[in-house]
């Protein structure tokens, strides 16, 4: 455990100092077009993620790869840590999230976030807020981007549900989208606002498209829900199996 501590200490310490170095860049980047902002923002979060890599030791594999589409789709995710955030940029295509707008006023990270042209919502405005997700995210699936939504809205620790939001459901019923379900174990290595991130293989695992057609919001929503929730489980027992085996070696 002193080891990581002193691994997070150093990964922490050279996040403060790169970010706002890297914001310089990105801000330098406003003029370029949206494909192009969101490749020189991205780097940000590549970068991250080799800090992760190297100082931290986390690791992660993806499962269910073949599944990701050529054409822009909606990833409708488990949120359990800040990892997803970063690694979501490196394995699929270009992005944009739906997130709270409170989010675009944190310093440096927010401003950058705003880079990228996301589709900021107050959660708190109902109907107004499904509007602006099903008009913005057709602009965006228009452009080529695709769209990113954590539809239990916040982080939420292993082992815990929370309140599917239909939001996302609600975007690809409208778009006739295909909606691409992603379950994780991130926050088992780096939880909800914890400062130490132990080493270890984050097990991301992809489901196969499903599409919206003839489907309600609620319907759908209830289908991510479903697998999201049964592949958490499979991701635990899985893990579980692994270990077990290579116990045998010890």
């Amino acid at each position: 455990m002193v080891l990581a501590v002193l691994r997070s200490t150093l990964y922490s310490l050279l996040q403060i100092i790169i970010t706002p170095l890297y914001a310089v860049i990105v801000f330098a980047a406003f003029p370029l077009s949206p494909f192009k902002r969101y490749r020189i923002t991205s780097g940000w979060a590549h970068l991250m993620l080799f800090l992760l890599r190297v100082i931290c030791g986390i690791h992660y594999r993806v499962m269910g790869a073949e599944h990701i589409p050529r054409t822009p789709s909606i990833v409708l995710s488990k949120h359990q840590s800040a990892w997803e955030t970063l690694a979501f940029q490196q394995i699929f295509p270009p992005q944009v999230w739906v997130l709270k707008k409170e989010l675009l006023r944190v310093p440096f990270f927010g401003w950058g976030l705003a880079m990228t042209n996301p589709i900021a919502i107050d959660r708190s405005s109902g109907k107004a807020a499904l509007k602006q997700i099903v008009e913005q995210g057709k602009d965006r699936l228009k452009q080529g981007f695709w769209i990113v939504i954590f539809p239990e809205g916040t982080r939420i620790a292993p082992g815990k549900k929370g309140k599917y939001r239909i939001g996302g459901a609600w975007l690809a019923t409208h778009t006739a989208t295909p909606v691409i379900p992603v379950a994780h174990n991130a926050g088992e290595f780096w939880g909800k606002n914890a400062f130490i991130k132990l080493p270890g293989t984050i097990t991301v695992s992809i489901g196969a498209p499903i599409d919206p057609s003839g489907m309600e919001p609620d319907d759908l929503n209830a289908r991510v829900e479903g697998w999201i929730e049964a592949e958490m489980i499979n991701i635990g027992n899985r893990d579980q199996r692994e270990y077990d085996g290579s116990r045998e070696f010890i």
